[in-house]
């Protein structure tokens, strides 16, 4: 049942990234049947909210999660084994899985299993950090299972349907929100260009030469406009990794050149740098989204082409597109309204506000089923993905049967000084490798 003022609804986030931990921690305070439903303290929800983050390539660092900026009420690293453990052992009444999605089918086999003999469990809930332009079959159906799969946007519960349904799996998990970190002041009309953001993505675009050339647009832009302040919005630090892998940072290109005085490289929360922009550019960040929603003007750059690859191809239709050319000779995009609109931003009225709505009936209606809730079904089982799904449960260490693997990574105890100095060295081996080693080979390959 929804908590009460003297019992705090008991809410748990799993989460692999540093972005996955902001988008699942924020989901799970504004889809809890007693939050307010909007981000912000979790105490003011009435909720009590554990993180845990997923250990692997890209659990964040302090300094990110501090970037974030996200209280929960405790926070700590876990494999799969010790997080489903935990699951065994602690009362949860809301789960939020903010993993990638072979994370997300793996658990939900371990918590199936883990489960199996308990009265109650709690409701599940999953869904994705931003766009979805790749995968979109792949991820969704390793999501499927969970009881609540959320899509930021009109779009996105159209297509999730359309997919499920397609395959002949049960659609009623979709449930339509938006994007949790929405927000801020919006955008105070037509004035002078102060300000240029550059929103950068740690994937996109993946070659060498393809981001020496966005630079290299950046620097000219910059020299254009003496007047203006042009930034280049990181997302990590080097050696720090995030959702995707980053090979060769801006920041390393960046020392090669000659920077002129007012191009800045910023890290820091999304929300402050858009509180001081006058034009985000980018080729296809979420940043976009949250920009639109501001109602800043907003570019989606053509000039590496409209392609899925970029993922640029989600703004077609937008009014978003532009090229550096078109923005330097003084164009300022003006989006489609109807096109926002189904992306769920940018609404007229108060329509953000109960956007969750839905969810948080969703999930008291669940939380209230007076037998508690059937075992997970996910759509992926030994029967119907035999070839499939058993590799994606070994990669974290689980069995067929969702059991973790003998051997399979725990701890019964903090780690000794010696073993969190292997994995700190270890977690840095891998990452100069990405970002030294491997552009090197790549390199070498194409000689």
């Amino acid at each position: 049942m929804p908590a009460s003022a003297t019992k705090p609804l008991r809410v748990a986030v799993l989460a692999d990234s540093d972005t996955r931990w902001k988008w699942g921690a924020l989901t799970a305070n504004r889809v809890a049947p007693t939050g307010p439903g909007h981000p912000g303290d979790p105490a003011d929800a009435g909720l009590r909210l554990d993180g845990y983050l997923l250990r692997g390539r890209a659990t964040p660092t302090a300094r990110q999660l501090g970037e974030v900026g996200v209280r929960a009420d405790s926070l700590r690293e876990v494999t799969a084994a010790e997080f489903l453990r935990a699951m065994r052992e602690e009362p949860y009444d809301v789960l939020v899985l903010a993993l990638v999605g072979g994370g997300v089918q793996a658990m939900l086999h371990g918590l199936r299993r883990v489960w199996e003999d308990r009265p109650r469990r709690p409701v599940v809930v999953t869904g994705y950090v931003g766009v979805v332009y790749e995968k979109l079959a792949d991820g969704l159906l390793l999501r499927h299972g969970a009881d609540l799969v959320l899509a930021n946007s009109r779009q996105d519960a159209d297509r999730f349907r359309a997919v499920y349904e397609g395959v002949g799996a049960d659609a009623s998990s979709v449930t339509e929100v938006a994007l949790p970190f929405l927000g801020g002041a919006p955008h105070a009309g037509a004035h002078e260009l102060r300000t240029v953001v550059f929103a950068a993505q740690p994937s996109v675009p993946e070659s060498r030469r393809d981001r020496a050339y966005l630079l290299d647009r950046l620097v000219r832009h910059a020299r254009r406009h003496p007047g203006r302040e042009v930034l280049l919005k990181l997302r990590s630090k080097p050696g720090e990794h995030t959702t995707h892998l980053e090979e060769l940072p801006y920041q390393k290109l960046a020392q090669r050149l000659d920077l002129p005085s007012n191009l800045r490289l910023v890290y820091g929360h999304m929300g402050e740098v858009l509180d001081r922009t006058d034009l985000l550019v980018t080729v296809s960040s979420t940043a976009a989204l949250e920009s639109l929603h501001r109602r800043i003007p907003t570019a989606v750059l053509t000039d590496l082409g409209v392609r899925e690859a970029l993922g640029n191809h989600h703004f077609i239709g937008s009014g978003c597109l532009a090229s550096w050319d078109q923005l330097d000779a003084g164009h300022r995009p003006v989006p489609d309204a109807e096109w926002v609109a189904r992306q769920g931003v940018a609404a007229e009225g108060d329509s953000y506000a109960t956007a969750f709505d839905a969810a948080r009936a969703r999930i008291a209606e669940l939380l209230g089923r007076p037998g508690g809730l059937p075992p997970l079904t996910p759509y992926y089982t030994p029967v119907t993905a035999p070839g499939y799904l058993p590799g994606v449960l070994a990669r974290h260490h689980l069995g067929p049967d969702g059991t973790p693997l003998p051997g399979a990574p725990t701890a019964d105890r903090e780690p000794g000084p010696v073993r969190q100095i292997v994995r700190r060295a270890a977690r840095g081996a891998y990452r100069h490798g990405v970002q030294r080693v491997a552009p090197v080979i790549r390199r070498m390959g194409e000689l």
